[in-house]
């Protein structure tokens, strides 16, 4: 499938750290709790490291508890691209960035939680990049 931002590996490598390379374009996860955005509570828009489109934004962020950032919509539904994800023994569902192919994380259905989705967009920290709200 072609994206509107396409690189080779090589170009990604140079652009992204390790991290970024590994998780955003390898489909690797963060250790649970160590990510910079777990926590946060800043107004903004959450980007898409590789590439800067808007992807979630923090009025539908909240707390999962499950160690990684939780969003229950992004912030347009044309911005993330959904994929069966049969890795490890499960079926989930993979959460890529639209734009460029980069590998956000997975969403859940149906756990429970008191949002307006009952969706969980659980969204490794290195994918994104947090730009805070002006004022």
């Amino acid at each position: 499938m072609g994206y509107e931002i396409d690189k080779s590996d090589e170009q990604w490598r140079q652009e992204l750290s390790p991290a970024e390379y590994h998780v955003l374009r390898e489909a690797g996860t963060e250790p649970a709790f160590t990510g910079e955005y777990n926590h946060t509570k800043t107004t903004g828009v959450y980007q898409c490291r590789a590439c800067g489109a808007e992807l979630f934004r923090s009025d539908t962020k909240f707390e999962s508890h499950c160690g990684w950032p939780s969003f229950f919509d992004p912030a347009d539904s044309s911005a993330v691209e959904l994929l069966e994800d049969r890795s490890h023994g499960m079926v989930r569902t993979e959460v890529r960035c639209a734009r460029c192919g980069s590998h956000l994380g997975h969403v859940f259905r149906g756990e429970g939680y008191p949002t307006p989705t009952d969706e969980r967009y659980c969204i490794n920290s290195v994918s994104l990049k947090l730009a805070p709200e002006e004022g």
